[in-house]
């Protein structure tokens, strides 16, 4: 089965690019998907998401990641994991990096 267009992953098969948000900062993200390349101590891979942040110019001027969110024996499948978030949970955990980060400027 298919994730559903409401999904992280969904939204990328339908949509062919990454989703983007207007984060709480009134600024515009992008969203992806990444995973490290190395197995952790426990033997599993993580895989977090990365947003980007755009100026006016459509250009990247910051990025916030957030903490790991799925841990699989492979990278393909925490990706995989993290992909099935609702794009409501992707929009929750980017406000929530804004805010955690309010004061300072994402690098």
């Amino acid at each position: 089965m298919s994730p559903g267009e409401d999904t992280l992953a969904g939204y990328v098969a339908v949509h062919g690019r990454p989703p983007g948000f207007t984060g709480s900062d009134g600024r515009p993200y992008s969203v992806g998907v990444f995973s490290d390349d190395d197995r952790g101590p426990d033997g599993r891979y993580g895989a977090a998401l990365l947003f980007i942040r755009w100026s006016a110019s459509n250009a990247p001027d910051g990025h916030l990641e957030s903490d790991y969110i799925a841990f699989s024996e492979t990278a393909t499948a925490a990706e995989a994991e993290v992909g099935r978030l609702s794009l409501f949970d992707v929009k929750h955990i980017l406000d929530a990096l804004i805010a955690s980060h309010h004061g300072s400027e994402p690098t």
